[in-house]
């Protein structure tokens, strides 16, 4: 039996997202959160011998983003391939599903954290097939510490939810823009180990961390068939089975199967 409802499948459907509270087992949120520190410590540390305060996107006890080191660890590719995961995409995405990208986002105690609305398909550069999305809380979420807020379907204004709008740069901070409305969305306010899941047409924005602790998600993105670079002519980032005919693909295997 699935650990999602029938009514959370059809909110996905209707509202592209819904929150799945306090699912990833403790042990293996801590595991994550020490494998995001250790790597958080050696990005501070090659700042520090650069003397720099920005190291390619991450910035010096600020922000950081993580993607894609779980080739090198197996906790976090013990847990992408896990049958939890498994379980979210089946429901969501159907019997064939790949790993297309994961990454750890962290933010700092600063003001000027926060990230502008946005689909993550948006991110992209062109049009490609949906894929899904999985913010995993590796802290407890709230307004203060910079919680992510979703804007449902029926309240983004477009009418095909199929639609990647256009995502101007914001000159300030790099980031794209994709709404512009006054919806201000629903804060996912939940404890560490919820995973809120949502749709990459989904319209998603964070505050910025007002406390004096970091706030750690861990983002697991899945797709039903490898997302290719626009000339189609090799893998955008990544394409590792999950899924093969519903059955969940061993992770030592997974890269092969690709």
């Amino acid at each position: 039996m699935s650990l999602v409802s029938q009514d959370q499948i059809e909110q996905y459907h209707r509202e592209g997202y819904f929150i799945l509270e306090s699912v990833i087992p403790a042990p293996i949120v801590e595991a994550l959160t020490e494998e995001c520190m250790r790597i958080i410590d050696i990005y501070d540390k090659e700042m520090e011998a650069k003397g720099l305060k920005k190291l390619r996107i991450n910035h010096y006890k600020k922000r950081y983003f993580v993607a894609n080191r779980s080739p090198d660890s197996p906790i976090m590719t013990e847990f992408l391939f896990s049958e939890l995961m498994a379980d979210i995409c089946r429901v969501t995405l159907g019997d064939d599903v790949y790993l297309y990208n994961e990454q750890y986002v962290v933010k700092a105690a600063d003001t000027d954290t926060k990230f502008a609305w946005h689909q993550d398909s948006g991110y992209v550069g062109h049009y490609h097939s949906v894929f899904l999305s999985c913010w995993c809380a590796l802290d407890d979420m709230s307004l203060e510490n910079g919680t992510i807020y979703i804007l449902p379907y029926s309240r983004d204004g477009r009418q095909d939810t199929d639609e990647i709008t256009d995502h101007p740069e914001e000159a300030r901070s790099n980031d794209k823009v994709g709404y512009h409305g006054d919806d201000p969305g629903d804060p996912a306010i939940v404890p560490k180990g919820s995973i809120v899941v949502f749709s990459s047409r989904t319209f998603h924005r964070s505050g910025a961390n007002m406390t004096d602790k970091y706030r750690r998600s861990y983002l697991a993105q899945y797709s039903t068939e490898p997302i290719m670079t626009k000339d189609g002519s090799e893998v955008l980032v990544r394409a590792e089975r999950l899924l093969q005919n519903g059955v969940r693909v061993d992770p030592g295997l997974a890269k092969a199967a690709s």
